[in-house]
């Protein structure tokens, strides 16, 4: 059996709650669902810790706020899209900015292609784009923001 890294996991565990709470504190209702900062806890994970993380918190906050916020429906749309996000925002080097928005790209078109899926239309879905870039968009800002100032912090 595989011994586990018990400081990683609740390193990710605690990461994930922060993200839930982000998440649950600010909600804008649209008309395919809902717009929070989610993304920014996702987002600061990514930074700080790299991809897997990035694509575990970002996974399970996501999956996590639709299911205490009464949209089962999206629950595993938001598993997928906010997973991926995370994975591709936690590339380092030279493939920082491709990551960045690849992770914006999958997060985006995956709501779309869930709008799609769930029966809102085309009307409803592409509504929703302008909605998810904005989110994801501040998420980026506000995580990175907030990786600088830890890693500010860290140093001291």
């Amino acid at each position: 059996m595989k011994k586990s890294n018990v400081r990683e996991i609740s390193q990710l565990a605690v990461l994930t709650a922060l993200s839930v709470i982000l998440g649950r504190f600010v909600m804008v209702p649209t008309p395919t669902g809902f717009l929070t900062l989610l993304d920014a806890g996702i987002y600061f994970t990514a930074f700080y810790l790299g991809s897997r993380q990035g694509a575990i918190v970002g996974g399970l906050a996501g999956f996590l706020i639709d299911l205490l916020a009464g949209y089962p429906q999206w629950m595993f749309h938001s598993l997928i899209a906010h997973g991926a996000q995370g994975y591709f925002a936690g590339w380092i080097g030279g493939k920082r900015f491709l990551g960045l928005v690849l992770a914006s790209i999958v997060m985006v078109g995956w709501y779309f292609l869930g709008s799609l899926l769930l029966g809102y239309g085309l009307g409803g879905s592409l509504a929703g784009i302008l909605g998810n870039s904005l989110q994801n968009f501040f998420g980026m800002l506000v995580g990175y923001l907030s990786y600088l100032a830890f890693k500010r912090f860290e140093r001291r």
